[in-house]
């Protein structure tokens, strides 16, 4: 199509826009990202809607949020090989495109089935996507810069969820839930022109076939996982449905480690795993999703149901700690260039998990000012983790690793983050099952230690993280 821009290859993009090239590169996937980040965190503020308009419980209409996280979760998996058979152009545009066509499918639902296929396209759009704004940083950015760009980077990430329920409640508000799948759509489209424009050819493509074996079994152990850990809360750990699940998560990981020793081009390559730093680098990650997605879930049900705020005022209490999660990750992707990135990891790390064992030792009993300093805490701590841990886990890998590598911190933070919404959902319902109605506090302020827990943990393995200096990398 003529009307289309000429594709220009990058040593011909870089020669017309200069040293400022990668940065244009990076604000072309920011947004792209960016519209990606709004499906997932608006959805939640237009359930009460769908449940009126489609007749459904609030559990029925989480289908579309499961769906998303699921898809979205998977997706992620093929995005390295997808990098590899048509290229980083092809792969962003492509993906653009299904996010804007499945959102814009969305808002012309007439059935609530039509509503979830619909989030689970966008979830498919936004799992390719989410791999993608790093490698650029990797790819296009020196090491020395490279905690800058990362900072960059999150900061306009970061603050998509900090904003992004308040415009959708709004929207919901005077145009109805049909307006939270047209929200992105501008994004969706400055993303779009701006990549015809400046995502350059591929260099190579490579052939290889997809591995399609091993990302059927990891997919059908991860739907068996999060099935496993969600089932808890209505039937307990020894129910034959509970069991079954994870025995089945159990086996299939364990036979496509055994198939991917085997296979010449597995969908993750295990031996990525013999890097000390990457190793311990996805336990953090599968922390800080479990952590960041878990707490996004907590922290509000609590506020409400236990503190009895109104949502307007749980809202406003989370508005302080949104701001310094945003003004935080600049100064963390600074610091991360300037000393060893797993020590920016690791104080962030314990700023976040500490901030949970503040709810425990108040026994969940905080004043509106307290729980605004302690959120702030938290956010401050979590903000000063992604940029770091992006560096730290995957920079050091020689370059041909870095599309997989990221893909597969990814996916791991993705996973993460679905079994941490489960798993609090499960505590929380059984330390009120155990402690009775009367000791709500409580069983939240237990379910905020666990959480802390889990983040503190994770501490051990940032401190066995590698650094090499920016001067001895490739």
């Amino acid at each position: 199509m003529k009307w289309l821009p000429e594709p220009r290859t990058f040593d011909a993009l870089t020669e017309r826009h200069g040293e400022r090239y990668k940065w244009l590169l990076l604000l072309v996937v920011g947004i792209g990202t960016v519209a990606g980040v709004l499906s997932t965190s608006v959805f939640n503020v237009a359930v009460v809607a769908l449940s009126s308009e489609f007749g459904l419980g609030q559990d029925r209409v989480q289908w579309a949020m499961t769906g998303f996280m699921a898809a979205m979760t998977l997706s992620m998996l093929p995005a390295a090989w997808l990098l590899d058979r048509i290229g980083f152009r092809r792969t962003f545009i492509g993906s653009i495109l299904l996010l804007a066509a499945a959102s814009l499918a969305g808002s012309l639902a007439t059935a609530f089935w039509f509503v979830v296929v619909a989030r689970v396209l966008q979830g498919l759009a936004t799992g390719v996507l989410q791999p993608l704004a790093m490698l650029v940083v990797l790819r296009m950015f020196p090491p020395q810069v490279q905690g800058r760009a990362s900072g960059v980077l999150v900061l306009g990430i970061s603050s998509t969820p900090a904003i992004a329920p308040a415009i959708g409640g709004v929207l919901v508000d005077r145009f109805g839930w049909e307006a939270i799948f047209l929200l992105n759509l501008p994004f969706c489209a400055v993303a779009l022109a701006m990549g015809l424009f400046l995502l350059p050819l591929p260099r190579e493509i490579r052939k290889g076939r997809f591995d399609f074996l091993g990302a059927l079994l990891l997919s059908v152990a991860t739907l068996a996982l999060v099935e496993g850990v969600a089932s808890l809360q209505g039937n307990g750990l020894l129910d034959p449905w509970t069991l079954g699940h994870f025995a089945v998560a159990l086996v299939l990981t364990g036979g496509f480690a055994a198939y991917a020793r085997r296979a010449e081009a597995p969908l993750i390559d295990l031996s990525l795993f013999r890097q000390r730093t990457f190793s311990m680098g996805t336990i953090v990650a599968f922390s800080y999703g479990f952590g960041l997605f878990g707490s996004t879930y907590l922290i509000p049900v609590y506020l409400q149901h236990a503190l009895g705020y109104s949502a307007a005022a749980a809202g406003g209490a989370l508005i302080p700690s949104g701001i310094a999660l945003t003004a935080t990750t600049p100064v963390a992707g600074r610091l991360a260039d300037r000393f060893p990135p797993k020590w920016i990891t690791t104080i962030g790390l314990v700023l976040f998990g500490s901030s949970f064992f503040l709810f425990f030792l108040y026994d969940g009993r905080v004043s509106y000012a307290e729980l605004i300093a302690i959120t702030l805490v938290g956010r401050i701590g979590l903000g000063m983790i992604l940029p770091a841990l992006n560096l730290a886990t995957v920079r050091e890998l020689p370059a041909h690793r870095l599309a997989q590598s990221t893909v597969v911190v990814s996916y791991v933070r993705q996973l993460g983050g679905v079994i941490g919404i489960a798993a609090m959902a499960v505590f929380v319902e059984w330390r009120v099952a155990v402690l009775g109605p009367s000791a709500v506090l409580q069983a939240y302020a237990q379910s905020f230690c666990f959480l802390g827990l889990v983040i503190l943990a994770s501490v051990v393995a940032a401190c066995l993280m590698q650094h090499q200096p920016a001067e001895q990398r490739r």
